[in-house]
């Protein structure tokens, strides 16, 4: 299994820093959640039910009726590769590790953004992470397109991850996902800060779907994160107040980081990436003052979510201070 962000408990023992003393910066989660409702007894003593308004509610929200609930969009990460013949894979890197993770058993390559274009009428999967994990690099909604009918002339598919879009509204592929060869998915763990009740969504044709949910099974999602993701879902005051704080205190999160001498890099509402040959001299020595950051080696950089309560803001900014980077 790869690595991922989030592991507190690991470095708390390895730093010897207790888990209440550290600030997580290590995941992209939205350090201010969609606040859970109270729960009825009987939503955890009863199976799932596709007919409790999670799926009209997503419909409404994405604006694609053609869609699966699955386990978080891990679940789908892991099933699509098997939905599909032994075929040539080009994705970007760096991304998302999960992604060509899964689609080893097919000819995966791993290319930089420029080389895209020239490889996709020789691909028979096109996958993108939008806007990309970790250094937040987009692709225009064009592009994409363009690419997904080059794609689908040939029987290919483009496949879009798009965990991280809700902060930032714009032009989601979702609308058009019941086009062949165009599948998108989606992720309520990022955006409403709800990563442990593991509900993502796949919005594909039907055909598709149909075969994913067989592989999947039954009950992919619980009956209370169902409930909760319904009222996320809804919620549409909360929603538009969260896309404020988010984008605020991304631009924050840069401005401060640029102060301490980790400029150059990019982001998005959800965490920033700061491409440094030193990054990983950097991770260690902010781990070690009870600050987790999520280290990467190919590029070296860092990706830094976003402090929550203010105390967290300036316990970065002093151990920002006392690297001394400028």
């Amino acid at each position: 299994m790869l690595e991922h962000g989030g592991r507190l408990r690991v470095a708390a023992r390895r730093f010897g820093i207790p888990l209440a003393d550290w600030v997580d910066l290590s995941t992209g989660i939205n350090p201010q959640p969609y606040p859970v409702p109270a729960l009825a007894p009987e939503v955890w003593q009863r199976l799932p039910e596709t007919d409790d308004g999670l799926e009209a509610a997503a419909a409404c929200y994405y604006g694609n009726p053609l869609l699966l609930p699955v386990a978080g969009s891990q679940a789908a990460i892991q099933a699509l590769p098997a939905c599909f013949p032994p075929g040539r894979v080009v994705t970007l890197a760096p991304t998302y590790a999960e992604h060509p993770h899964a689609w080893r058993g097919h000819d995966v390559r791993a290319l930089p953004a420029n080389a895209i274009d020239a490889a996709v009428d020789a691909a028979d999967t096109l996958l993108l992470v939008q806007p990309n994990n970790p250094d937040g690099q987009r692709f225009d909604r064009d592009q994409l397109l363009g690419w997904h009918a080059r794609l689908a002339a040939h029987g290919g598919r483009l496949i879009v991850d798009e965990a991280f879009f809700d902060a930032e509204p714009g032009d989601s592929l979702v609308p058009l996902a019941n086009q062949p060869g165009l599948i998108v998915l989606r992720s309520v763990g990022k955006f409403f800060g709800l990563a442990g009740a593991r509900v993502g969504f796949v919005f594909a044709e039907s055909a598709l779907l149909d075969a994913l949910a067989e592989r999947l099974g039954p009950w992919a999602v619980s009956a209370p994160a169902r409930v909760v993701t319904t009222a996320a879902l809804a919620d549409t005051a909360w929603q538009n107040m969260a896309r404020r704080q988010l984008n605020d205190a991304s631009q924050r999160l840069s401005a401060l980081l640029n102060s301490h001498g980790l400029a150059g890099g990019s982001g998005t509402a959800l965490f920033q990436w700061r491409p440094h040959a030193e990054a990983e001299a950097i991770h260690t020595r902010l781990a070690e003052q009870g600050i987790l950051t999520r280290l990467f080696d190919a590029p070296a950089g860092l990706r830094f979510g976003l402090p929550g309560a203010e105390a967290e803001w300036t316990r970065l900014d002093a151990a920002l201070e006392r690297l001394n980077l400028t």
